[in-house]
């Protein structure tokens, strides 16, 4: 778990990559914290208050030398399209870093990295992790057209083995991302695969590594609200260790899951067989 700070985060960058925005923010006391797969919640209408929620966002960067952290986000209704007419000098309240990271391999081991869009920003600093400790990593990156894609040329920086998948075939193979999946698994021997992206696509991801036998972490996409476990509104089903399933906030015990442990089939549902289930259907 993250031990999180609130901060009052000066705007040093937003600007267009893509079909989203880069935001850098600086803020003391965040960057040392942050691990590959933690979140920050801002807060994204502070003129007047009329957006209350905060917004979830992956930290994409983090550098403690300079105390900033980045993010990048898409403009997907009031809360982003507001963050998205900030402006360099805007002060941003600021609360990171959040959630579970990512279970990171001991030693050096070879991952690939699985992302739909830009799910693909928790990825690279996983990524670069994983190669400091002399370790190897693939990238798998797909996307609907060609300018939803994220991080094409930072995954290149890291790798070789880069496929770009988009639905449309605008961009590199057409097809889903599982289209090459195994293939790619098997040819860099992977160990693990992370994936980061749209829940079908995550679902997809983890039944495909469940037949490969090979371990699979995914940084799910459910609305965190609140961020710190109030609201219940980002709860899924996940099997525990001692096999029994419960409803779990993907914001305090997430949002990285071992992704033959979550029950992406039952997601918005009470599955009857979850703990706690029957007190649930009295109500």
């Amino acid at each position: 778990m993250a031990h999180p700070v609130q901060r009052q985060a000066e705007i040093l960058e937003l600007a267009p990559v893509g079909a989203y925005h880069r935001l850098v923010l600086r803020a003391e006391g965040i960057a040392e914290r942050v691990l590959p797969g933690h979140f920050a919640a801002l807060a994204v209408d502070g003129a007047d208050g009329s957006l209350l929620l905060r917004r979830p966002f992956f930290i994409h960067r983090a550098d403690p030398a300079e105390a900033t952290i980045e993010v990048v986000f898409a403009e997907a209704g009031r809360g982003t399209r507001a963050l998205a007419q900030q402006r360099v000098g805007d002060v941003v309240d600021v609360v990171a870093p959040l959630g579970n990271a990512f279970a990171i391999p001991t030693g050096p081991a070879s991952a690939l990295m699985v992302a739909g869009g830009h799910g693909s920003v928790p990825l690279f600093g996983l990524a670069e992790r994983i190669t400091e400790q002399g370790g190897s990593v693939g990238f798998i990156l797909g996307a609907p057209t060609a300018d939803r894609l994220f991080g094409v040329e930072q995954a290149r920086a890291f790798t070789p083995d880069v496929l770009v998948t988009t639905d449309d075939g605008s961009f590199g193979i057409r097809g889903q991302i599982t289209l090459p999946l195994t293939e790619a698994m098997r040819a860099i021997e992977a160990r693990v695969v992370y994936a980061a992206g749209p829940t079908g696509m995550l679902r997809a991801v983890a039944e495909v590594c469940a037949r490969e036998g090979v371990r699979c972490f995914t940084a799910v996409e459910q609305t965190m609200a609140c961020g710190v476990g109030v609201c219940m509104t980002c709860v899924l089903p996940v099997v525990g260790d001692d096999g029994v399933s419960r409803l779990v906030r993907s914001c305090v015990d997430g949002p990285c899951f071992d992704g033959s442990r979550v029950r992406f089939d039952d997601i918005g549902a009470v599955p009857p067989d979850l703990e706690g289930a029957a007190a649930m259907g009295e109500r």
